[in-house]
């Protein structure tokens, strides 16, 4: 219904999905920071704590992939397509216009604070929201053997009531939360992937080729979803890091080499520093910042973490609770960081010390091929990059398609390939429509919007499997 009114509408529903989002996003700011802090301190207390000992599927369980594959996966599901798009734009964008009132004129605190914007919006705080809803799958699914939904997490505190009305709205919105989520993702890449096309071969980057390319990208993710978990996600998503580590590795040996290696302690020291004051709302002054980037990344993030959080726990049987925190919360923070301080910061001695302004002055789905301009090999570098982003594309797709199917198939992994397919599909249709109809605006909109009621269903999860975890123990 959503789609059709959409689509009959696309003027209306335009401005009214741009109102719904500055709603939510002044209206609700503190509510979001707020939460996102509490799942920070909630994942680092967890893992320091007793029940950092518990292993998720048994004390006798072992993990099913090895690191590697794991974090593959879970790094592909999880920040690919965005990395891509704004590890270049953020740095550049914050470094221009500070958050915290902070001078633009001084270069070097300019610099320092929008570095540390950059990787705070892809840092602790977001790998906390799918840390929380990974283990609280994981550990309900493999410890007390419940089915893979979000309604299984809430078991602790609303008992026989989550297979009743409860259980199917949390479902409901979890279900909603994903394809809303996903298809957020999905404009973004088609948008990137579009112009880099229209880069490298001056196709026009139009409303019909981002079409186009959804149902192409829709297309090589059901066969992907139909090879399954092992043979499909995982293999793709090994292939997606290893060619994202050699896009850092070049980019880091063709940059200024010396200068992004004696930068990285400095970006690490500059994030920790300007954590707490990124972190919270009262007194705040740089609203554009505050509600145009921070609200709506954890909003963003809140609404996709059933996505990912399902993804990372079928992925994570066999681990103790304390190792998932780790490589869930603070490994890929730190590979951000990387690259953040890897490309973003090329992009930043290629504006500051050189005077070029390519990345400042391009639109954000051009940025990395902007920055790539400035070193060696351009063209086969950039056609690179589009295949990666089209492969984090894809990965994105296909495990996002294997959640909506368990969640909509009451935890059932194994549910019929014509489902899976049907889910795959669906959520390519949603991406189309609701582009074609209202643009990045309406799915952007969307997404913040069901992030409010999911970030108070993310809370009380804190809640239950703390309950969880108390009886596990006992």
């Amino acid at each position: 219904m959503l789609v059709v009114i959409t689509l009959a509408l696309p003027d209306t529903s335009s401005l009214f999905y741009l109102q719904l989002r500055q709603w939510v996003t002044t209206q609700f700011d503190s509510f979001f920071l707020i939460s996102a802090n509490i799942f920070v301190v909630f994942c680092i207390a967890i893992a320091i704590s007793p029940y950092g000992r518990i292993r998720l599927g048994g004390r006798q369980a072992r993990p099913e992939y090895p690191y590697a594959s794991w974090l593959a996966m879970l790094f592909a599901a999880g920040v690919g397509i965005g990395l891509m798009f704004y590890g270049v734009h953020e740095p550049i964008t914050h470094t221009l216009h500070p958050p915290l009132n902070i001078d633009a004129t001084d270069v070097e605190q300019a610099r320092a604070a929008g570095m540390s914007a950059a990787i705070f919006h892809w840092g602790l705080h977001a790998w906390a929201i799918y840390a929380v809803v990974g283990l609280a799958l994981a550990f309900f699914t493999f410890n007390r053997n419940m089915p893979m939904t979000l309604r299984s997490a809430f078991y602790p505190l609303l008992g026989k009531a989550v297979w009743g009305p409860c259980g199917h709205v949390i479902d409901i919105v979890a279900v909603l939360a994903t394809v809303f989520g996903l298809a957020t993702s999905l404009g973004i890449g088609s948008e990137q992937i579009a112009a880099g096309l229209s880069y490298l071969f001056s196709i026009d980057a139009s409303t019909s080729t981002k079409v186009i390319l959804i149902i192409t990208i829709i297309a090589i993710a059901i066969v992907s979803v139909i090879s399954g978990l092992d043979n499909g996600v995982r293999r793709l998503s090994e292939v997606n890091l290893g060619l994202a580590f050699l896009l850092l590795v070049f980019v880091f040996m063709a940059g200024p080499t010396l200068n992004i290696l004696l930068n990285l302690g400095t970006v690490t020291r500059d994030y920790l520093y300007y954590l707490p004051q990124l972190s919270h709302w009262i007194g705040r002054e740089d609203n554009l910042f505050l509600h145009g980037w921070t609200t709506f990344y954890w909003a963003w993030w809140i609404s996709w973490s059933p996505f990912v959080g399902m993804f990372i726990a079928r992925i994570s049987f066999g681990r103790s609770v304390r190792e998932f925190v780790i490589w869930v919360l603070i490994v890929p923070t730190l590979i951000g960081l990387i690259w953040m301080a890897t490309l973003g910061g090329t992009a930043l001695e290629q504006m500051i010390t050189l005077g070029y302004r390519g990345v400042a002055d391009a639109p954000p789905e051009l940025a990395l091929f902007k920055m790539l301009e400035g070193l060696p090999f351009t063209n086969f570098v950039s056609t690179l990059c589009v295949f990666l982003i089209a492969l984090f594309f894809v990965t994105s797709a296909d495990s996002g398609s294997l959640v909506v199917d368990t969640l909509t198939a009451g935890g059932k992994v194994d549910a019929p390939i014509r489902q899976r397919i049907f889910w795959c599909s669906t959520t390519g249709l949603v991406a189309i429509a609701l582009m074609v109809g209202g643009g990045m605006a309406s799915l952007q909109a969307l997404t913040t919007a069901i992030g409010l009621p999911f970030g108070l269903l993310l809370l009380l999860m804190c809640v239950s499997l703390l309950k969880g975890f108390q009886q596990e123990s006992a």
